[in-house]
């Protein structure tokens, strides 16, 4: 299977050579069957014998800054905001919201997820639910820490930290026993607005430290802890239930890349970069502009589960109005608290060097929000496709047209079908795509229509089938990962596969995409996953398709708006080879295709 996958993405030599190891990896009494044989030894003892190489391996040993490269965000339809009393009504009524769902997860009530799209109707695991207000990401000099509050050991928290101006600020959400209502949220944010104005007691923008890198973090909070303030300051943080972000006016038009990039960063160090917690799994931005949404912290829980909590808390707006009432006990409420920080001189350099780099990153993204009005999942449906993999074909088409080429692509395949499941690979990459692409490209003129037709089903059906593989834990990527930590463990030398050229190239994603539909307006995106790559976020609803494209301007290899130019070219030649070609039944020979997971080989 690992061979079938990248033997179109290496020269020929290479894939020889890989081939020759992958076989003696594999061979009877080989390092590959030891390596299997400890693997299925763990699966018996734990819950899921993936989770913590998985965890580690993609986020925990990342030393890269959460901000931009790791951290993806939800971005809110734009508000229109009349004056600042109308911003605290809406923060108000959405920490209602919070609180509400929040009350949901505490009571364990929160109905079970089921499958949809292939093989549906599957229970899912409900397990990162429960980490979206209890956790928190710890920096490490050499691995992050996922801390999750358990409330046996310590009392649940019941305060959220607002973020204004660069200053923290600690709400108490339970006061005496009582959650605060709305009326006494608005009161206590009024009191804290007016309280960040205050320029006297104005400390440094400390929350710039959380967005360098990992290692430059641990070592700068390591300064902190120093300090019992610091240390009292960090510890509010770390056990909050979620931060508010209390943003200024950025000065842009609000445009869907703006308001994206504004969620991604906050604009630098002197707009709102340093108004953020960024190991906190949950911060909502509000801005006095009406640019709003949540940043999230990704190591604690997947896409689809940020997505159920947001779609669930607009629709509480919505659907609950404001509830401002006047209320006896808003002159009792105490007043909310500034965390205080000691700032040594270390710190404010460690500071001056966090924002220098944070502008860097801010300088360097280039970002597109791109919404595809020509058609949307409505017409593939009609063409008896499956939506997700008639996009993904499109963006092998967009990337080779760009570059000439096909490179590893990954597309995130949820495997909550299994307890603490989280994510596996869907190769998107394949030969079949690889064909379609070449006739639609060099082959433009010389090959018939009916023929790119044949292909283009021939790809869909593959990424279909590869998913179906994904989904039901049958991919590549998991399994290779625990082979390789496995002998980490063993404390072996690193088996050729893994040191092996081909291996490199099959984990450098210079294609990271994710499907992330929504029911309520609003959509995710995130940055590449390396320096010569892009992230592709898409939302396909039923008449259009929200692209966000992203990479990195100091690539010379990518453009995003390039990308966005030849993806809007490369869906319209589609749609037009699907209306020619495409009858509107399919073939029964395809159908049984599409149905069925190829039959997969054993893999090494």
């Amino acid at each position: 299977m690992y061979l079938k996958c990248m033997k179109h993405l290496v020269t020929e030599e290479q894939f020889k050579r890989t081939k020759t190891i992958v076989e003696k990896f594999g061979a009877p009494g080989g390092t590959g069957e030891q390596l299997q044989k400890k693997l299925q030894e763990k699966r018996e003892k734990t819950d899921n014998w993936v989770y913590d190489y998985w965890l580690e391996d993609m986020y925990l040993n990342n030393k890269l800054p959460l901000s931009v490269n790791s951290s993806p965000v939800m971005v809110f339809p734009p508000q229109n905001f009349k004056d600042q009393n109308d911003l605290l009504r809406f923060a108000a009524h959405l920490i209602s919201g919070v609180l509400d769902y929040k009350a949901l997860l505490d009571a364990r009530a929160l109905p079970i997820d089921y499958a949809r799209g292939q093989l549906a109707g599957t229970p899912l695991c409900m397990e990162q639910y429960y980490r979206l207000f209890s956790s928190y990401r710890l920096p490490g000099l050499t691995k992050d820490t996922l801390v999750a509050q358990k409330s046996s050991v310590m009392p649940e928290p019941e305060h959220i930290i607002i973020a204004c101006k660069n200053q923290f600020f600690v709400l108490d959400v339970v006061i005496n026993f009582r959650r605060l209502n709305e009326t006494d949220l608005f009161t206590q944010l009024h009191k804290i607005v007016k309280m960040a104005d205050n320029e006297e007691e104005r400390l440094p923008a400390l929350g710039l430290l959380t967005s360098d890198g990992r290692t430059e973090w641990a070592e700068a909070r390591s300064v902190l802890m120093k300090d019992s303030t610091n240390r009292d300051s960090l510890d509010m943080i770390e056990r909050c239930i979620c931060l508010v972000c209390l943003d200024e006016p950025s000065g842009n038009e609000l445009t869907d890349t703006n308001r994206a990039l504004q969620m991604l960063h906050g604009g630098g160090y002197d707009k709102n970069g340093g108004n953020r917690w960024y190991d906190k799994p949950m911060q909502f931005v509000i801005g006095m502009d009406g640019a709003c949404g949540v940043v999230c912290e990704h190591s604690p829980f997947e896409g689809i589960v940020l997505v159920q909590c947001t779609e669930h808390l607009l629709k509480y707006m919505k659907s609950s109005p404001s509830k401002l009432v006047r209320a006896a006990s808003v002159s009792e409420l105490p007043a909310p608290r500034r965390l205080r920080w000691k700032c040594s001189p270390e710190v404010l350099d460690l500071l001056s060097s966090s924002g220098n780099k944070l502008q860097r990153l801010v300088r360097n993204l280039d970002m597109n929000v791109y919404k595809f009005k020509v058609y949307g999942k409505e017409f593939i449906k009609k063409q008896k496709m499956s939506p997700d993999a008639y996009i993904q074909v499109a963006l092998q088409l967009t990337f080779y047209r760009c570059h000439g080429k096909q490179v590893s692509t990954y597309e995130s395949a949820s495997i909550r079908r299994f307890r603490e499941g989280r994510v596996d690979n869907i190769r998107s990459a394949t030969a079949e795509a690889l064909a379609f692409v070449k006739a639609m490209t060099d082959g433009k003129s010389s090959v018939p229509d009916s023929e790119k037709m044949q292909r283009l089903w021939d790809a869909i059906n593959a990424q279909t089938n590869y998913t179906i593989l994904a989904i039901t834990g049958m991919a590549i990527d998991n399994h290779l990962l625990g082979l390789r930590e496995v002998a980490k463990e063993l404390k072996m030398d690193k088996p050729e596969i893994f040191t092996d050229e081909t291996y490199l190239i099959s984990n450098h994603f210079i294609l990271s995409t994710s499907q992330v539909p929504t029911t309520v307006e609003m959509f995710c995106c995130y940055g590449p996953v390396v320096p010569n790559g892009y992230g592709a976020c898409y939302n396909p609803q039923s008449d259009h398709i929200i692209f966000c494209i992203s990479s990195f301007k100091d690539s010379k290899e990518t453009c995003s708006d390039k990308f966005v130019k030849v993806l809007e070219e490369s869906l319209v030649e589609m749609r037009d080879l699907c209306s020619k070609c495409n009858s509107p039944t399919k073939p029964a020979d395809r159908k049984g295709a599409a149905a069925k997971p190829i039959k997969n080989g054993s893999k090494p």
